[in-house]
């Protein structure tokens, strides 16, 4: 592949109680992309309301890159979820950041009940898209017009993507490689990472 015409600056925005492979997997595929590739392909950053250390599900403590008045301009942003998305929800800070970062993304992906923030703000209205499957009902009332989507790992609608829970993060992540990248670059993540079944695969394929 050509040296890309760009770098892609990747934000994963993070709050206290947010759950760590939602967060922690989107990290991991788009920082592995970058660190195979011949050229830079992601600068990848995380950001928090005040910049300060969050802690995250069962304990973990992450300290953020930036704070919502400092970051650098975002091509992708990630929203992920866990239970502090239901606070996060409530505090206008988070919404308006949200606001008025998201219109100049190339790429916002949800994560999880991360689609709870979106739905709030309209974002997801007149559009399908998913998040956890035990949060199905909840999504519904606070987005009454999205089509939940309950049987996909992840739904792309362009500009604006949601994951499934968890663990669909990185299904979405590794989606946006192949869609920026294509399938070379993506098998060459996959591999590394030794996700699912496709590296074993592809393997094969190599040895053959």
């Amino acid at each position: 592949m050509e040296q890309p015409n760009r770098r892609y600056t990747v934000g994963i925005y993070l709050f206290d109680e947010v759950e760590v492979l939602d967060f922690a997997g989107p990290f991991e595929v788009f920082a592995v992309t970058d660190e195979l590739s011949e050229y830079k392909y992601f600068e990848v950053c995380t950001i928090s309301v005040d910049g300060q250390q969050v802690k995250a599900r069962n304990g973990l403590k992450v300290q953020p890159d930036y704070s919502f008045e400092n970051h650098p301009p975002l091509d992708i942003l990630v929203i992920p979820g866990g239970m502090g998305t239901r606070a996060a929800i409530k505090d206008e800070r988070h919404l308006n950041w949200i606001t008025q970062v998201q219109p100049h993304t190339q790429i916002t992906m949800s994560v999880c009940t991360g689609s709870l923030l979106l739905g709030k703000l309209g974002l997801l209205d007149n559009l399908p898209a998913t998040t956890h499957h035990t949060v199905f009902d909840l999504f519904r009332k606070i987005s009454p017009k999205t089509e939940v989507i309950t049987n996909q790992r992840f739904v792309d609608n362009g500009h604006i993507m949601t994951a499934g829970g968890i663990s669909a993060g990185i299904d979405l992540s590794l989606h946006v490689v192949e869609k920026l990248y294509g399938k070379e670059t993506v098998i060459k993540t996959i591999k590394e990472m030794e996700y699912g079944d496709l590296w074993k695969e592809e393997a094969l394929v190599d040895k053959a």
